[in-house]
């Protein structure tokens, strides 16, 4: 059985990710492996009880970010006590806003984000 499940999301840019994640999220980056090159392959950030992965895009490895795909198939749902100042700080940071933060008929308060990368985050949280 699996003890433990970490995404790892491939951006074009890993240190502008990781400065993304921490200032509109809170995250704390927790490990950050480059190589001699300064390519960030591997860091770990501690998002709530979370650990969320990034690395960069590499295509001769086969690791495309959503930009170089057209776009990301992959919804990240983010539960934060605010979502609707936790959206608006995404956006200010670069994000852009999907679907606006409103309350949801099944009990959520939930708006979508992209964020600079081109992940796709649901913003969750109780209703209003």
């Amino acid at each position: 059985m699996t003890d433990e499940l970490t995404p790892k999301l491939l951006v074009s840019d890993a240190d502008a990710a990781i400065d993304f994640c921490t200032e509109a999220l809170g995250a704390v980056l927790t490990t950050r492996v480059a190589g001699d090159d300064g390519v960030v392959h591997h860091a770990e950030l501690t998002v709530g009880s979370t650990t969320l992965a990034l690395a960069q895009s590499v295509p001769d490895w086969g690791w495309h970010d959503p930009a170089s795909l057209g776009g990301s198939p992959v919804l990240l749902t983010v539960h934060v006590s605010d979502p609707d100042a936790t959206a608006d700080r995404m956006v200010r940071l670069g994000g852009e806003l999907v679907i606006p933060v409103e309350n949801r008929p099944y009990g959520k308060r939930q708006g979508r984000v992209r964020d600079p990368f081109g992940h796709l985050w649901v913003i969750s949280g109780a209703l209003r």
